[in-house]
């Protein structure tokens, strides 16, 4: 096992738990203000569509608002006409009660336009926000450092990036064009309502306090349960992609129960901060119809009695009934904007904190790499291969110390061997060579440049790295081993699998380097894979190389193979090979032995077996247990 995996500090989680910056279901969003603000802010590039947004709504709103007092025009003459029936006196003008009808056909019609529009272009407003945010989040991963993802679950992040944006865009394209629309409805409908009657009016904005205790009440309680419904979805995902990933684990070890348990427990908990966020905001809509009906009631009855004593006539009452109802609908929307807008602002808050996190550092550049066929540069420097580690000092928790006051010279060209018992540092030791990681102290350099002095690409351009973990994406088996180098021609990827010695199994293949490998590759076998993961670094034809147990999942004759290879491979190349199996080290330039992150030996393997030491004890019994077996 790597020491990366000894001592990265992961939260124990082997099947389930909580992931990085976990929130309970009764903490409220963090700071509503401040996320608000920064999305406000965020939204600034669009602020001239969403002006055109709103002044959209506004005229939608306000052509719908006059249809009811037109329209009241009509029910006056269609009253007045039949009175006139009754009476013998004339009949009904059908010609302005038609006349007035179109009116309001073409009042509402340019009403449906302008909401269109408004809805075509917020739409695309909030495609365009997620778009942003979700290249953001993509630049923001592959800027943090490996520490983030140790504490981190994946599911929590694939939230952030799938369901946090979906939400708060979603949410978004809603709340904005719909709060405009309520305000808008209710300043005009207020306003049509004091030209028909002022006394209707007042006892109609008497409910208005009333409906606001009720919206702040359940918007006070549901604020909590939003948040938590957000953070246990991240959980609930994590839980399922690391169940799903390391099925065949849980299956050998008939964990399945187990994994069922705590799924329903993350699950529970997603349930309970669902339900309680959806029960409150679905009590707004039953609750303001209430108040409303109550508003309604009155109005109908004063009204009738006003209508009766002359003071009003049919035509008004019947418009301002349609207006008290139409003053209801946009606080029972404004309750519900409220809703949206804190499931809005809580994934923001979710999307912005990861956006936040402590990136790597990264200093301007002193020095360049120097590429073959490239004119030298003032600062440039062609990579020859020397290394020294210069008392480096290293641990992944600042508290726990891994590696303490590691030395060491490695010459150009030298073939150099790590061993050491599981946790010595060794895998730990080539992660700060490709600044995976940055020291606590000490320093490292490469031809006598501090590694820090280059940028982090250039680096890891010069080194090859062939871990003991192989990493396969679903793609075909010539795009997998051209990862190494992207400009890499057909012959020079076969060139490569031939010098893995994996061609021949690659050309058994049906669709032989064409064949397109599953998500988890698992329809190659891991020795294979191991095979693909070699020629990879093979093509990439780096300076140094760095192999971590390299040949760990093949057999002993694919290993002597490869061995052949890699030794033609490494001839004139700086390399570092981390071998548990010190029989594939033997003819080393150079053995350093480590425990406990020192260096306690070093030099060759007679030279190291005449000391009859550490490296000695560790040589012999694996030779002993090899005979025992």
């Amino acid at each position: 096992m790597s020491d990366l995996k000894q001592h990265q500090h992961k939260p124990p989680r082997m099947f389930g738990g909580r992931g990085h910056g976990a929130m309970m279901v009764g903490e409220k969003a963090k700071n509503f203000k401040g996320s608000s603000a920064r999305l406000l802010r965020y939204l600034s590039p669009y602020k001239g569509r969403i002006i055109l947004v709103l002044v959209f709504a506004a005229a939608s709103t306000v052509f719908a608002i006059a249809g009811p007092k037109i329209l009241a025009k009509a029910t006056d003459a269609l009253a007045s006409g039949v009175q006139a029936m009754l009476s013998g006196t004339g009949g009904v003008d059908l010609s302005y009660i038609g006349q007035i009808l179109l009116i309001c056909l073409g009042l509402y019609l340019l009403s449906s336009a302008f909401m269109y529009a408004q809805g075509f272009i917020m739409s695309g407003v909030s495609a365009k926000v997620a778009y942003g945010l979700r290249n953001a989040l993509e630049h923001k991963i592959n800027k943090l450092p490996l520490g983030y993802f140790h504490t981190t679950t994946t599911g929590d992040v694939l939230s952030r990036i799938s369901n946090d944006v979906d939400t708060l865009t979603q949410s978004l394209n809603q709340s904005l064009s719909q709060f405009i629309t309520s305000v808008t409805t209710f300043i005009g409908v207020l306003a049509m309502m004091f030209s028909i009657s002022v006394g209707l009016t007042l006892i109609s904005l008497l409910m208005i306090p009333i409906s606001a205790i009720v919206v702040m009440t359940i918007v006070k309680h549901s604020q909590k349960h939003f948040r938590g419904q957000q953070e246990f979805l991240g959980s609930v995902n994590g839980h399922v992609e690391e169940m799903y990933g390391g099925h065949l684990i849980i299956k050998a070890f008939n964990h399945e129960q187990a994994s069922i348990r705590d799924f329903d427990t993350e699950n529970e908990k997603l349930y309970n901060a669902t339900w309680k966020a959806q029960f409150l905001s679905g009590l707004m809509q039953p609750l303001m119809s209430f108040v409303g009906n109550l508003s309604y009631v009155a109005v109908c009855i004063v009204g009738a009695s006003m209508t009766i004593n002359g003071n009003m006539t049919i035509g008004g009452i019947q418009a301002f009934i349609q207006y008290v109802r139409n003053l209801n609908q946009p606080i029972t929307q404004l309750a519900n904007v409220s809703n949206q807008i804190q499931m809005t602002v809580a994934a923001a808050e979710r999307v912005f904190e990861f956006l936040d996190e402590t990136e790597e550092k990264e200093i301007t550049p002193v020095c360049t790499v120097l590429n073959e066929g490239e004119e030298p540069q003032p600062n440039s420097v062609k990579i020859e291969g020397n290394i020294r580690f210069d008392h480096v000092r290293f641990g992944y928790d600042p508290d726990k110390i891994v590696i303490k006051d590691f030395c060491a010279d490695v010459k150009a060209g030298q073939k150099v061997a790590i061993v050491g018992p599981t946790g010595a540092g060794k895998t730990t030791l080539v992660k700060l060579l490709m600044r995976f990681y940055d020291l606590n102290g000490g320093a490292i350099y490469i031809d006598g440049h501090n590694i820090e002095d280059f940028t982090r690409e250039e680096i890891r351009t010069e080194i090859g790295m062939v871990l003991q973990d192989t990493w396969l994406y679903s793609g075909t088996i010539m795009d997998n081993i051209r990862y190494g180098k992207l400009d890499a021609t057909d012959e020079e990827v076969i060139a490569a699998a031939k010098a893995a010695q994996i061609h021949r199994f690659i050309r058994s293949l049906p669709d032989s380097y064409n064949m397109v490998l599953n998500e988890e590759a698992t329809n190659i076998s891991q020795g294979q894979k191991q095979l693909m993961t070699i020629a990879r670094a093979i093509l990439a034809n780096a300076r140094i190389l760095i192999l971590d147990e390299a040949t760990s999942s093949v057999d002993t004759r694919t290993e002597l193979q490869i061995q052949q290879a890699m030794d033609n491979l490494m001839k004139g190349r700086t390399s570092f090979i981390i071998a548990h199996r010190l029989s594939t080290i033997r003819n080393a330039d150079m053995i350093l032995c480590l425990n406990e992150g020192d260096v306690v030996e070093q030099g060759t393997h007679d030279e190291l077996m005449k000391l009859n030491g550490f490296y000695a004890k560790l040589y012999n019994s694996q030779f002993e247990t090899v005979q025992e077996n």
